[in-house]
């Protein structure tokens, strides 16, 4: 689905002159490197803070457990406090509910984007049936949720809203950033994200600073003084050598976000009269801006059209194929609001298309040929 190589190679005197400067200074934990990261993407997102994490799961969790300490005064949250999210996700998404004491509450999708349904929140919440905390929404597949009506909705009801951005950097709603509207934005830098590293590594960004200087002594064993720790504590460290390779790619983000919704255009375009096809559903600019880390098309065929499109040499992959509320880790430990159907249909019928930003012309027009020829 990626070619990593090919966008090391486009990239090269950049990284490896990233790489080289680390090499010189030798200073491995909190180099400088992760400061002009931090400044540099608070500058892109304009928020007050941005902190490097060690990867986008950790952001979420640090996110939760700096919440639960500046609302309650409590290291943690407890099974008593509800956070309301979607069951179409990554398994991160849930589990950092879970880290930080809290209980999911798993709502339906919108059936045409598959991102949070907000209608299906309010209803959750005008019930009144539990205690709501907060909000964690996903930015799925590089497009905003309907980012208005979902703050609207969590200012009638004082919650905090978590944005999961690890696949969206560079998405925007009605001219605001995503990772910068919430309580707190959470971003990944694993290497296939639309701003990747060579490993693992993420960032947390936010416009109130107590919760900034809650997680930066979370991230270090809960101290600002690591030998006095004052709360439970991780070490959850960006890498000095992380933060520079994806510092030197920062500078190609908007052009590869870009040459990813070219490619979406044209399958777009090509693929639109393709019966039994359903190609994505996308909120008009200028209201949001979609950077397309997956190019996600549904089809009750999807068996028949994966193994086909395998035979010709073409990768697909299938996000997500066990909702969260079905997976084992949360028997037990969740709340399910109403029936999940549109979340469970999505599991069944999903694929995600090739759109690596470097992706040839001529291999799109072949991804696009390959599905005009195939016959369910």
């Amino acid at each position: 689905m990626r070619d990593l190589r090919l966008e090391y190679e486009y990239m090269k005197d950049a990284i490896d002159s990233a790489i080289k400067k680390c090499l010189d200074h030798q200073k491995w934990i909190f180099g400088p490197e992760i400061k002009e990261l931090e400044d540099s993407l608070a500058s892109y997102l304009n928020v007050h803070h941005c902190i490097g994490v060690s990867s986008g799961t950790e952001a979420l969790v640090l996110s939760l457990r700096a919440l639960a300490i500046k609302l309650k005064g409590r290291e943690y949250f407890d099974k008593t406090d509800e956070i309301i999210t979607t069951p179409f996700t990554f398994t991160a998404t849930g589990d950092a509910i879970l880290r930080s004491g809290a209980t999911p509450v798993f709502i339906d999708i919108d059936p045409a984007t598959y991102n949070m349904d907000a209608r299906n929140a309010a209803a959750y919440l005008e019930a009144g049936s539990g205690k709501v905390r907060g909000i964690i929404l996903v930015h799925l597949y590089g497009q905003a949720c309907t980012m208005d009506t979902l703050m609207e909705l969590a200012r009638r009801h004082d919650l905090f809203v978590v944005e999961d951005v690890a696949q969206a950097f560079g998405g925007y709603w009605k001219g605001r950033k995503l990772g910068s509207i919430g309580s707190t934005g959470c971003f990944s830098f694993f290497p296939s994200k639309n701003l990747g590293g060579f490993g693992d590594g993420g960032m947390v960004s936010t416009n109130d600073g107590e919760t900034a200087a809650l997680i930066r002594m979370l991230l270090k064993h809960g101290g600002k003084d690591k030998y006095n720790a004052e709360h439970i504590g991780y070490n959850a460290r960006l890498d000095t050598l992380q933060a520079a390779i994806v510092l030197a790619k920062f500078r190609y983000a908007d052009e590869f976000n870009e040459r990813r919704r070219k490619i979406a255009r044209a399958y777009d375009r090509d693929l639109q009269d393709l019966e039994g096809l359903t190609l994505p559903a996308v909120h008009p600019l200028p209201d949001a801006y979609h950077v397309y880390h997956q190019y996600t098309i549904r089809t009750q065929a999807r068996s028949a059209l994966q193994n086909y499109l395998k035979e010709k040499g073409i990768a697909t992959m299938t996000y997500y194929p066990v909702p969260l509320h079905k997976m084992k880790a949360f028997d037990g430990r969740k709340k399910v609001f109403s029936e999940l159907g549109c979340a469970e249909r999505a599991v069944e019928e999903l694929c995600s298309l090739p759109i690596d930003p470097l992706q040839r012309d001529e291999d799109t027009a072949y991804i696009i040929d390959t599905l005009r020829e195939f016959k369910q």
